[in-house]
């Protein structure tokens, strides 16, 4: 037996192992895991081992540089009740391929760990973790860095293109394979570029072991899957897009976690990571195993890992997935099947004050990203503040406009006068939280189908109904995000498996829809008032919301400035309609910006030959009026001029 180095190299300090305890260290990346250390001169001595597990008799370490051999490099367990075991093994580096081996104190439990803080794992299905150096990369993102501020700010516009990088785009020559991380940097930076859209962002990217998780299953919380690359290239990817200005949002999932036993799943033989009853540590709908978030170095593990991906990969937007499920107790359970609060409410509170702490401390630490929820109740003030009383999340997804919108859309035209209110009642909350406007990979799978399919009438209806509903999206308030596929109509729903139906694009209907998505960005972008008040109530206000019986709506997008207002008027009909008159703010003449009917997008070229001088002809309890041609199933944004 080679007992490994007993030597501190300073990766803990008493005042680390303080906020061990406590449940306050937010970067335990730098601590806990494998570390390679360099002497002086840079020359590497060997790697530094360090392992959370209680509840282990013992704790070994296995590899490929010693056979796998249990008996060889014990861990020594450290003195001061941290629960930590550590090592340090001369002439072992970078590329190394390792686990833990763990002997647990319970009866006769043996178990090969992966790394818990590993920073590269083999290629699935392989399940061993590898020593790995994340210093190695030159960033050159600097300019972004400096000012990304103004990029992620509230007030500023926020465009997502929602990308599973496994299926965006594939190499047909080559068998269909991923591209690389390198491969989609040029790729997707281009593509995002041209379309116009100022964020994107990727399904969970942490180590996965099945790739039909989409991500959502993660067991290499600190590490990129090797799937697409290396660390170093998916930290080309960020950069990349950063150099052109792109920001990068990254889906985290710190609800629940699979039960693959090399993984976080009865790690030490007992529940470490989990609630031991299953009526708190286990997930139904997806098999998994739930966070216990009233322990604190689980509490450390999760936040050490958000601070991670903002620290070493310089990502601007956290996107937590599946809130709803970590906010309630009874989340997806009968009568029964679930325990209450110690008040006897259904409330999750160790989950909620994990989530308060965790929107604190980044923010703290990176004043200049943002978070948002994946919350799909009607909880209250999730992106207020956490002195507030609110969960201190910078956005919230807007499920209740997704799925009353989507069902609005769905109905044939000649109903839609019936469900008027299924349009219009998100305004009645649409400034409670801080929305995303999403219609993402959720609302194209599992045989919803896709986007366009989801359009009532013929093709030519279909395609324009797809125009109307971006166009919408675009006018209501509300930061926007768009699943890939979407923007050029892809025809089905979206499959893991295969690349996006790019030969769609060389067809009018489809090059319609695509350049329709590219002009409403730079639309969003140019024009203040469609993103300033994005969520005040004084960024919007109805000109006429009750034409249900023609399924007509027209608003006012403002800006701060009186200047800064568009008039939009949506026609969810397919009935051409002249002389429509509106009521507006002022005189003179008001362009026509934007016309979803016009044929260059696929329309029948129905519209307002530029735009409309108004008249004093009072209208809508308003000085002005406008009479308009509305183009069916269309919408047009009408910008005065002197106004």
């Amino acid at each position: 037996m080679m007992s490994l180095n007993k030597i501190n190299y300073g990766f803990f300090t008493d005042y680390d192992i303080y906020l061990f305890k406590q449940g306050n260290h937010f970067r335990l990346y730098d601590k806990l895991g494998s570390h390679i250390i360099k002497n002086k001169n840079g020359k590497r001595q060997g790697t530094y081992f360090s392992l959370w597990a209680p509840n282990a008799k013992k704790v070994s370490l296995i590899g490929d540089f010693n056979g796998w051999d249990a008996d060889t490099h014990p861990l020594h367990l450290r003195e001061d009740e941290s629960g930590i075991w550590e090592g340090f093994i001369p002439d072992v580096g970078e590329g190394a391929v390792y686990k833990y081996h763990i002997n647990s104190r319970l009866g006769d439990y043996r178990v090969d760990k992966g790394d818990p803080f590993a920073f590269y794992w083999e290629l699935s299905p392989k399940t061993a973790s590898i020593v790995w150096d994340l210093n190695d990369y030159a960033w050159k993102d600097c300019q972004w860095m400096e000012k990304r501020h103004k990029y992620n700010a509230l007030s500023s516009p926020i465009s997502i293109y929602e990308v599973h990088p496994g299926s965006w785009m594939r190499v047909p020559e080559e068998n269909g394979r991923f591209l690389t991380y390198r491969e989609i940097a040029h790729k997707l930076t281009d593509y995002v570029k041209k379309m116009g859209f100022t964020h994107v962002e990727f399904l969970p990217l942490m180590e996965h072991p099945f790739y039909g998780s989409w991500g959502y299953q993660v067991l290499g919380y600190f590490a990129p899957t090797s799937r697409y690359g290396t660390p170093q290239d998916f930290m080309y990817l960020v950069d990349y897009l950063h150099q052109n200005e792109i920001g990068v949002i990254l889906d985290w999932v710190p609800s629940h976690f699979p039960d693959n036993e090399h993984g976080l799943v009865f790690f030490d033989g007992t529940h470490l990571y989990e609630h031991a009853d299953p009526r708190k540590g286990f997930h139904p709908d997806w098999n998994s195993y739930i966070f216990n978030y009233g322990r604190c170095e689980v509490k450390n593990f999760l936040l050490s890992n958000a601070i991670f991906w903002l620290d070493k990969y310089h990502i601007d937007v956290l996107r937590v997935d599946a809130v709803a499920s970590m906010l309630y107790l009874d989340y997806s359970r009968g009568e029964g099947e679930w325990i209450p609060n110690e008040y006897g409410g259904r409330e999750n509170i160790e989950a909620i004050s994990f989530l308060r702490k965790f929107n604190e401390a980044v923010y703290k630490e990176f004043p200049d990203v943002q978070t948002i929820a994946e919350e799909s109740t009607s909880w209250p003030m999730v992106s207020k503040p956490g002195y507030t009383g609110g969960l201190g999340f910078g956005m919230k997804w807007n499920m209740g406009w997704m799925h009353d919108t989507l069902l609005y859309f769905r109905r044939a035209p000649v109903h839609r006068k019936y469900h008027h209110d299924e349009l219009t009642f998100s305004m009645w909350y649409a400034f409670c939280e801080n929305f995303i406007l999403s219609l993402s990979h959720d609302e194209v799978v599992y045989g919803k189908g896709a986007l366009l399919e989801k359009m009532p009438g013929d093709d030519w209806q279909k395609f324009a109904n797809l125009r109307l509903l971006y166009g919408y999206m675009f006018a209501h308030p509300g930061k926007k995000l768009l699943f890939m596929g979407g923007e050029f109509g892809q025809r089905k729903e979206w499959n893991h498996e295969e690349s996006l139906d790019w030969h769609l694009v060389q067809y009018k209907s489809h090059q319609g829809v695509q350049r329709w998505v590219q002009d409403l960005n730079e639309l969003y972008k140019k024009e203040v008032c469609l993103h300033e008040l994005d969520f005040e109530q004084t960024g919007f206000e109805w000109i006429d919301v009750g034409d249900w019986e023609n399924s007509i709506v027209s608003f006012l997008r403002k800006g701060k400035s009186t200047k800064d207002t568009i008039l939009v008027v949506c026609n969810f009909t397919p009935v051409l309609r002249h002389n429509y008159r509106i009521g507006v703010p002022g005189g003179g003449f008001w362009k026509e910006m934007l016309n979803s009917d016009a044929e260059e997008y696929g329309g029948s070229g129905q519209g307002n030959m530029g735009g409309v001088e108004a008249t004093q002809a009072p209208f809508h309890s308003r000085r002005y009026s406008l009479s308009l041609t509305l183009p069916p199933l269309s919408v047009i944004f009408v910008k005065g001029e002197n106004h």
